[in-house]
């Protein structure tokens, strides 16, 4: 059986970045579509005693969605399409993969360890855990060491 859809959600990171080249390879190895995907997250204040986080970051549609159509994939024989989705991240990537009958998964992550994790959450991990196609997970690269 060969694939005929890869998902491919970006949150526009350099994680988001590398795990676009796998998710090219793959799809045109598999002769499959690319859907890719950002899931625009409703902003929340955050609020705690007498303090108060109001997130300031333009998250204008337009902008989010121009900013989407420019992940291109390099080979121009290939088949893709662009998706902007509110919600959930989690939720929406896998109730998309379900819905598009995606063969696969390629994300990137920022492999958060610990207590970062623990405060932010890991939305890779929830798609891993929630997903019913399989899902790769491509680690954020770790710069090289500049030589002295």
């Amino acid at each position: 059986m060969t694939a005929t859809t890869i998902l491919f959600p970006t949150d526009f990171s350099e994680a988001s970045d590398a795990a676009f080249a796998y998710a090219v390879d793959f799809a045109r190895g598999a002769g499959a579509k690319l859907l890719i995907v950002h899931v625009q997250e409703p902003v929340q204040p955050v609020i705690g005693g007498e303090l108060a986080y109001l997130p300031s970051w333009d998250t204008d549609p337009d902008q989010l969605s121009a900013q989407l159509h420019k992940i291109v994939p390099d080979d121009p024989s290939l088949n893709y399409a662009h998706r902007l989705l509110q919600g959930d991240p989690a939720t929406e990537i896998v109730d998309l993969a379900k819905a598009e009958h995606a063969d696969m998964i390629v994300l990137g992550t920022h492999g958060r360890t610990g207590f970062a994790r623990m405060l932010m959450g890991s939305t890779a991990e929830q798609i891993l855990r929630r997903a019913t196609c399989p899902v790769l997970a491509v680690k954020e690269p770790v710069p090289e060491p500049a030589l002295a």
